[in-house]
């Protein structure tokens, strides 16, 4: 009897440490699966190659109502036209006019990205006062393709005001009707970061730099000023970073667009960008187009080498500015006018009205993409990271996506270069 209350007694205590085991992970949280999931490379070396990613080619219920039934940016795609001698439109896609918000449609996109070298899609998001808009492709696309965490995501927050301008009037150019503000409330910040948090950064393909999932900000003037000032927009960011590591993660990495030319009101004249930076929390600094870094000042066309020039200059100003981590970007071209009313002449009024970025073909491309990678053996304080413009800016002429002319040609550069 003695020797069965013994055994039952060890029976006991195993069992009770199996238990503990099995409660303790049991308890880990999600953030801490993601944060030791092994980081997903496709591109060779140290390098994190990211790309932006713009998803209005969808049919999404907000632009119903502005421009028809079944309408997506694909129509001003199809509609564009040559407006100059030389000038090469319309653009046609070698997959035809295909819907991202269908998973299958991702699923081929996402092999294709892996498969040429790309690292992360940073899909550019929008939540306004009145709730979210464009969402469909992330949300249905490709967070239900079966192969989406081959390539992963993040999400740049577009902030700025969504105007009608698809197409936009040559007449209207400088002050086009606005159709979404984009200053939003504190409480409308809440939502987007709850929302951010619990369906996007729960999400295993999620990137993360350090283990903080990244979270970018297309407009940092438009957010502190539409919040009412600094110290009310540091409160935000501050209340999100909390959140988060409620969450278990280690933080939230912020990240900024072109702060340089966006300066908040509030603080022209009395900060520089790298105090704005520093009070603010922000961790790293990019560019999301060329066209943002220097002022294309000839027409109708510009020569993508000069632009490439002048881009590698701004990199080695910005790496000195900002006393955080600078992304560079590489865009693949610039070519506005199939936002621009076709009918209408087509003349320097401003956007879209603007310059044409020439020569931008794979072999340029591919120069430059070598330019930035030199840049980054340089200076390792960039973190061998850089952002790339974009996978699927058809309406602005930069897209790595194939067409009819050069196909995969702008995708083999990067793995050309980055592929190791």
């Amino acid at each position: 009897m003695k020797h069965y209350y013994s055994m039952f007694g060890m029976t006991l205590v195993i069992f009770c440490l199996i238990s503990l085991i099995m409660f303790v992970f049991g308890c880990s949280t999600h953030a801490e699966e993601v944060s030791l999931m092994k980081p997903i490379k496709n591109s060779g070396g140290n390098y994190t190659v990211a790309c932006f990613y713009f998803p209005n080619y969808h049919i999404d219920a907000r632009n119903e109502k502005v421009h028809g039934k079944g309408w997506t940016e694909w129509e001003l795609v199809k509609n564009a036209k040559p407006r100059f001698d030389g000038h090469k439109q319309p653009k046609v896609p070698l997959w035809g006019y295909v819907d991202e918000a269908d998973p299958e449609v991702m699923a081929m996109k996402v092999e294709t990205a892996q498969k040429y070298g790309i690292d992360v899609f940073i899909f550019d998001w929008y939540w306004y006062n009145d709730g979210p808009f464009l969402q469909r492709c992330l949300d249905e696309g490709y967070l239900n393709a079966p192969n989406h965490s081959k390539v992963r995501f993040a999400i740049m927050w577009a902030n700025h005001t969504w105007l009608n301008i698809h197409p936009c009037a040559l007449k209207d150019v400088q002050s086009p009707p606005v159709l979404y503000p984009g200053e939003v409330t504190l409480e409308t910040f809440e939502k987007i970061t709850d929302y951010v948090i619990d369906r996007y950064f729960s999400d295993p393909a999620y990137w993360t730099i350090k283990g903080k999932p990244f979270f970018s900000i297309y407009e940092i003037h438009t957010f502190v000023d539409g919040l009412g000032g600094l110290d009310l927009a540091k409160s935000a960011l501050d209340s999100f970073q909390s959140k988060a590591m409620k969450r278990g993660f280690p933080g939230v990495h912020i990240n900024v667009v072109n702060i340089e030319s966006r300066m908040p009101k509030c603080v022209r004249g009395k900060m520089t960008p790298a105090e704005l930076i520093k009070y603010l929390g922000i961790d790293s600094v990019t560019s999301y187009a060329w066209v943002l870094d220097t002022p294309l000042n000839s027409f109708p066309t510009v020569n993508y080498s000069d632009i490439a020039e002048k881009v590698s200059q701004v990199w080695k100003e910005r790496i000195e500015t900002f006393g955080v981590p600078y992304y560079p970007n590489v865009s693949m071209g610039w070519d506005s006018s199939p936002r621009c009313r076709q009918e209408d002449p087509f003349e320097p009024k401003g956007y879209p009205f603007t310059p044409v970025i020439a020569n931008n073909t794979p072999e340029e491309f591919k120069k430059a993409l070598d330019k930035c990678k030199k840049f980054l053996e340089q200076h390792p304080e960039c973190e061998f990271t850089l952002t790339l413009n974009a996978w699927n800016e058809w309406t602005e002429g930069s897209y790595l996506e194939p067409d009819t002319e050069y196909q995969y040609g702008y995708l083999e550069a990067i793995k050309e270069v980055f592929s190791e």
